[in-house]
């Protein structure tokens, strides 16, 4: 192909449509001779400084551009003054500065094995050349030419093209004097359609209020970290042995000021943190807190990976929420969303006019349950963004764990599919291979690279070893949602208490499976919203009732086998469902059974995390031991739990509003024991029917133990027995 000569070249600049502008603009020499080029539509008038003056430049044939050549050279990067609207400015021409990108960087990139890719594309205030600017970068390897554009430049893409680093698909444009917080987008024009697509940074660090769109200019270093000491003991903690007992929270709709808005991430600190202090959780997860341009998404549809949501202020200021939470003794894991994305034009659907991060065959790269696109897993860069923003969040944000969502539509090619819908792995099967292998990668580098930080799956079908380490063959998170556990529980809560007796099954199945995976029992958002009804409201009865079965439900679920998590509203006995365009209904804890709900969820949160025998041995068959699972016609099921150390701790649980007197338990030990929770107690809320002062064992062999106490088992309720030495 014949070389493009110059009124060719300019002509494409003209159209935006030069894919690499550099030739063309800024300065060359030829022959000895040296010349300068710059595209400057808005100016009447511009100078190039030569030594200590300042040159006129000649204004060229074509609109906009003006030009300079002569034998000295000037110093470069070139500085400009330029007039125009009536001013006139100082700048340095943006096509004089050399590339900053690095070969390794690039290639790396395309392998798939760029962790800090954020810091490579995206936009950077950086010094370069020895001025102050930013540095910009973005993947579009089927755009013609791509531009920066913002309110600098007027959005016109002709001013600010970008230069492409080859087959690396990776354009770049260092733009002087620009400043945090100015406003910007990309502009691409696909070269196979000549279409135009205005988008926001993928690696955005942070974006303008809504309905605005535009990523902005936003630095990554500056915050002073003071939570050294928990980063150092999260590294050293035996995360498996220890108390994990999250609460879920959605911070748009946990509590909202006077006027019905939303909290900003440093009010939340002042009065989330020390709630979870005081209610005794160990964690608090999040729901996305990634940008997102809808509240009733609840953050699913992510639009901005890498940017924190402005709705509750800049990253600086969660940085600080999670600074706070980290001084407080609280870990913070983040709800992550790797399976899809929604199709906004403005953000990554389509990207450079391709299907750039999903798939173009729509059997593979629509999820049609939630109108979304799925990612290319396959693809070495589309996997680096993930990874990249996963380590982000760990490592800028000091995030101490991922919650990553909906993992099973991600595994199952035919997930929510019908016949003829879905293609098939290379070997026949509905595994998603590309997954597969895109989960071990994630979660190795989480363990190697933040000793402490968790990855939790929600992942709700049978796939084996969800959570068993990559050497052995399994996908390495660090736990796995209890869905099964979750449904049974629910399904048999909700049956009128005179009917449980016929499912005992769904208390006791769960037995069965538990040590096959490292679980975490979740009641999360989603049993409480679409029409489910809320904990309380899925009990029966009048009430009493349904409060007593919350507060059974509850009991049951602190003490048995398994890591913790409850969605915010659980521990006050909200009635309605939650809403996320409001707060919970805070003013509830004005009534007596309200109250009580809440204070046995702090007794019960605060005796998980303190006594090893309810968490020391979660995942391990040996922390549980059934004591009675068979005394179905009563609806009754009794359990020791035990730590590492031998310690026990028995537990009682009485699905019916009968109380069992002169009930007879068989006790792994001889001695005293006392109630250390009693769920009906009257300061719950309950009957305060129980067991006044000591309970003591005789030798009467029962349920297989070599001694037994007599005692009273109350309405609706669990009771946690402690032995008095222990």
């Amino acid at each position: 192909m014949p070389k493009p000569n110059k009124n060719d070249e300019l002509s494409l600049i003209l159209q935006a449509k030069h894919y690499n502008p550099h030739n063309v603009l800024g300065l060359h020499v030829h022959d000895g001779q040296h010349s300068f080029r710059a595209f400057l539509p808005f100016a009447e008038q511009a100078w190039l400084k030569l030594g200590h003056a300042w040159q006129p430049l000649v204004r060229g044939e074509s609109d906009g551009f003006f030009e300079w050549s002569g034998q000295e050279q000037p110093e470069t990067p070139c500085q400009l003054r330029i007039e125009q609207h009536g001013e006139i400015i100082e700048t340095w021409d943006p096509y004089s500065f050399g590339p900053m990108l690095s070969n390794d960087e690039l290639y790396l990139l395309g392998e798939g094995k760029l962790k800090l890719a954020y810091r490579t594309l995206g936009a950077h205030l950086c010094t370069h050349q020895g001025v102050a600017g930013v540095r910009f970068a973005v993947w579009a390897p089927t755009a013609e030419r791509v531009s920066v554009v913002g309110d600098f430049n007027q959005w016109d893409g002709r001013v600010h093209a970008m230069h492409c680093h080859g087959s690396s698909g990776v354009w770049e444009l260092f733009i002087p004097q620009l400043t945090e917080n100015q406003l910007y987008k990309f502009e691409i024009r696909n070269r196979n359609t000549g279409n135009l697509h205005v988008k926001t940074d993928p690696y955005g660090f942070s974006f303008e209020q809504l309905p605005g769109t535009a990523s902005k200019i936003t630095r990554l270093d500056g915050y002073q970290w003071q939570d050294d000491a928990w980063l150092k003991a999260r590294a050293e903690r035996d995360w498996l042995h220890a108390p994990l007992n999250c609460y879920e929270v959605h911070l748009g709709s946990w509590r909202r000021d006077e006027h019905g808005h939303f909290l900003g991430y440093r009010q939340l600190a002042e009065q989330l943190i020390p709630y979870v202090q005081d209610m005794g959780y160990t964690h608090i997860e999040l729901l996305p807190v990634s940008e997102h341009p809808l509240n009733e998404s609840w953050g699913y549809q992510t639009t901005g990976y890498f940017g924190v949501t402005n709705r509750f202020g800049s990253p600086d200021d969660f940085r600080y929420f999670v600074d706070r939470c980290h001084q407080a003794g609280i870990g913070v894991i983040l709800d992550w969303v790797p399976g899809h994305f929604p199709k906004d034009d403005w953000a990554l659907a389509r990207f450079d006019g391709s299907a750039l991060f999903e798939h173009e065959d729509p059997r593979l790269g629509e999820h049609q349950d939630w109108g979304t696109y799925i990612f290319n897993y396959g693809r070495n860069e589309v996997r680096n963004f993930l990874i990249s923003n996963a380590y982000y969040w760990l490592k800028e944000l000091h995030i101490d764990g991922l919650r990553v969502d909906a993992v099973a539509s991600m595994l199952y090619l035919d997930y929510s599919r019908k016949e003829g819908q879905w293609l098939p792995n290379k070997f026949g099967g509905r595994e998603n291979l590309e997954v597969i292998d895109f989960l071990r990668q994630l979660n190795m580098m989480v363990h190697e690279d933040f000793p402490g930080a968790l990855t939790i799956a929600e992942e709700s079908t049978s796939f084996p070893m969800v959570s068993r380490p990559v050497y052995l063959g399994g996908l390495g998170f660090s736990m796995k949602w209890n869905m099964g556990w979750m449904n049974d529980t629910l399904s048999y809560m909700t049956n009128d208490p005179i009917h449980r007796r016929y499912h005992q099954q769904k208390l006791t199945f769960g037995q069965l499976y538990a040590y096959t995976e490292n679980f975490l029992l979740p009641f999360s958002h989603d049993e409480v919203v679409h029409g489910k009804r809320s904990l309380l409201e899925k009990m029966p009865g009048d009430t009493w009732q349904k409060f007593a079965n919350l507060r059974l439900l509850m009991t049951y679920q602190a003490t048995i086998s398994g890591k913790k998590l409850s969605f915010m509203g659980n521990e006050i006995g909200q009635s309605r469902e939650w809403n996320v365009n409001a707060s919970l209904d805070w003013h509830l804890l004005g009534e007596h059974f309200n109250q009580g709900i809440q204070r046995l969820c702090r007794d019960l949160n605060h005796a998980y995390k303190n006594y090893p025998a309810l968490h020391a041995l979660d995942f391990e068959q040996t922390g549980f031991r059934w004591i009675d699972c068979n005394d179905a016609e009563q609806s009754t099921i009794s359990f020791v739990r035990t730590g590492q150390a031998g310690e026990a701790l028995v537990v009682l649980l009485n699905f019916t509003p009968v109380p069992r007197m002169q009930y007879r338990i068989g006790v792994p030990q001889a001695g005293s024991y006392r109630e250390l929770i009693n769920s009906d107690a009257e300061c719950y809320g309950g009957s305060n029917m129980g067991n006044g002062g000591l309970l003591h064992s005789e030798p009467v062999p029962w349920m297989g133990c070599q001694h037994s106490i007599e005692l009273t088992l109350p309405p609706l309720a669990g009771l946690i027995l402690k032995p008095e030495s222990a």
